[in-house]
């Protein structure tokens, strides 16, 4: 689904993405995937790439890459990313809650366990793993929004039988995008359900790694833009721009909000309103601090 996010980029910047197996297909013997490991990898990444690199993280990543510039600049690392890119992400879900957020916070941490967790069937290679499968996910937002997706298929129907083949195209190309889920690390999953969804940990100043409160206030030299939508109806407005309030000792020069009017969450990082003005305004951003790098979470 990022497919159009990183086109954009990579005519005049080099663009590192970090790529993910599906958990279906990771040996059990590899071990659990949680929040703090997602956040232990994106430093790794980051000082791999070195100095000068630009984050960009897209929607669920928004909260662990906060997490880890906070750590990176607590420390004073020099990878400590220039400037990091949040793309409609659940900073602080309290705002303006939408019907996903609804649907997290209604219910408790055991009701997740119970009726979303599965295990890997034996045909895989990952047989075992306890993972949040990509059908359970779609299902879930396909029924959140299914007059919609009802109505689109109509049109497509009605785009085969005009032989209007360029909207038909349009149409197949967003679901074959739209339908490519994977099934997620369960441990990750319920870590974010609880900490983000129904905790708020982030914005209440109570979210630890590994023990430790993290302090966003330590993040003073990281340029931050946040980038909403007008319709985002999986994370409301505000809940990205929240991420500017929290964090306190950055300088207001460095802090940037963009809203884009007419588009959802889908359209925040793809579509012709993401290339036209809402990559040009990332483009605009990261070059006023002479990037080098450019990294997709």
């Amino acid at each position: 689904m990022l497919r159009g996010t990183i086109r954009e980029f990579l005519p005049d910047h080099d663009v590192y993405v970090t790529d993910w197996r599906n958990t279906r297909d990771v040996p059990i013997c590899s071990g659990e995937f949680h929040f703090d490991d997602y956040v232990d990898y994106l430093i790794e990444f980051l000082e791999m790439l070195g100095p000068d690199t630009h984050a960009i993280a897209v929607c669920q990543p928004c909260v662990p890459l906060m997490v880890a510039t906070s750590l990176m600049s607590a420390k004073n690392n020099p990878a400590t990313p220039t400037s990091m890119t949040l793309m409609g992400g659940p900073i602080d879900t309290r705002i303006n809650p939408t019907e996903v957020n609804d649907y997290a916070s209604g219910k408790d941490l055991e009701w997740f366990e119970s009726n979303v967790i599965c295990e890997v069937p034996e045909q895989f290679e990952g047989h075992g793993q306890l993972v949040y499968p990509g059908f359970v996910q779609l299902s879930g937002f396909m029924s959140m929004n299914l007059d919609t997706h009802v109505q689109k298929h109509f049109k497509f129907f009605g785009d085969l039988v005009k032989g209007d083949g360029e909207n038909a195209e349009a149409h197949r190309k967003f679901y074959n995008e739209y339908l490519a889920v994977m099934d997620l690390p369960a441990h990750y999953y319920l870590d974010t359900i609880r900490k983000v969804f129904l905790e708020h940990k982030l914005p209440n100043g109570t979210l630890q790694y590994r023990g430790h409160r993290i302090d966003l206030s330590s993040i003073t030299n990281t340029a931050i833009m946040t980038i909403e939508g007008e319709l985002d109806d999986i994370t409301g407005r505000g809940q990205t721009a929240a991420a500017l309030d929290l964090c306190t000792k950055l300088r207001k020069t460095k802090k940037v909000h963009f809203e884009q009017e007419g588009v959802g969450h889908y359209g925040i990082f793809n579509g012709r309103r993401y290339r036209e003005s809402i990559a040009p305004k990332i483009k605009g951003f990261i070059n006023k601090y002479e990037p080098r790098k450019v990294r997709v979470a």
